[in-house]
């Protein structure tokens, strides 16, 4: 069974940077994606970006693509989401996740980190 915790967020203003890490433990496999989901108050969780965690091959969602970049790395088996040019949209909670047979999707993805939270001042 895979673990996830997550580190990260904050508070910063509108055009500034974080990042957000997630560290795994437990048995992965080579089916294995990693994704960073995220909710805003009154909204579904949505996808924001997913790692293939043998071949390293990232996925984005539009309003992220560009700004926000996920990455791995494997000698402390911890992902990342850098996060630039924030925007008080991208406000929420952003929550890791594993998804054991590479499909990124809430249905799909079975193990989640705590959530931490983001918070974009304009």
């Amino acid at each position: 069974q895979v673990q996830l915790r997550e580190s990260g967020g904050g508070l910063v203003q509108a055009g500034g940077s974080l990042r957000l890490s997630c560290a795994v433990s437990g048995r992965t496999t080579s089916n294995h994606a990693m994704a960073w989901f995220r909710q805003a108050p009154d909204n579904e969780r949505k996808f924001v970006a997913g790692i293939r965690w043998s071949e390293g091959q990232t996925y984005y969602a539009d309003s992220v693509r560009g700004r926000f970049t996920v990455s791995r790395e494997s000698a402390n088996d911890t992902f990342y989401l850098q996060m630039n040019s924030l925007k008080p949209e991208d406000a929420a909670v952003y929550y890791c996740a594993a998804c054991p047979r590479g499909i990124i999707s809430n249905s799909f993805c079975d193990t989640w980190g705590q959530g931490t939270r983001v918070t974009v001042s304009s």
